[in-house]
């Protein structure tokens, strides 16, 4: 697989409770630019990966969809900017836009796009690693779920892995570095393994 050059982050709107989270943003962001890799998000103006990225120098490119864009207050000081007609354009949008999917500690909006593109990988509609930081072990209980949901045989064991999960930015850029994709010419079903 080519070198990753951008790569599209699910984030919380808010910083939650714990101070940590933050701080580990600022350390992805710090990350990012280190390996000249532009940060694709949502486009909001309060993130501080986004605020990060580019106080440090990096690229940082924002999508929101219009009814989103005075709600959430639209970043006006990003690279670039895509505002779109609706959510499904913008998802659409930052999985071309990027060439990796990172989910940091969020609420419901992160988990459902961190599904959804780890779905699109394991129907095959690309090929591009997906990863969780697990920072402070905030994804704990969710990863156990998932190997649950392995051992009772509702995930079949190479759509798990290609959900990469490590604590730190670069533990886990080192593996998007490294990801090979899995050959997926079909649909898998039930029986197959």
């Amino acid at each position: 697989m080519p070198s990753i050059s951008s790569l599209c982050i699910y984030c919380g709107s808010s910083s939650g409770r714990s101070g940590i989270y933050a701080s580990s943003a600022i350390s992805l962001a710090e990350a990012l630019v280190s390996r000249n890799i532009t940060l694709v998000y949502g486009g909001a103006g309060m993130g501080i990966l986004a605020y990060s990225v580019l106080k440090l120098g990096g690229k940082a490119i924002g999508v929101i969809p219009r009814a989103l864009a005075h709600k959430e207050v639209a970043h006006q000081n990003l690279t670039e900017l895509h505002i779109t007609q609706s959510m499904h354009e913008r998802k659409m949008l930052m999985a071309e836009l990027a060439d990796g999917f990172i989910a940091l500690p969020g609420g419901i909006g992160t988990l459902e796009e961190l599904f959804e593109i780890w779905t699109w990988a394991q129907l095959g509609f690309h090929n591009k690693p997906c990863g969780l930081l697990n920072i402070d072990g905030y994804y704990d209980l969710l990863i156990g779920f998932l190997e649950h949901a392995l051992a009772e045989q509702f995930v079949k064991k190479h759509h798990h892995a290609l959900l990469m999960v490590e604590k730190t930015p670069d533990a886990l850029l080192d593996r998007f570095d490294n990801y090979q994709p899995p050959a997926i010419t079909h649909w898998v079903g039930k029986n197959e393994t």
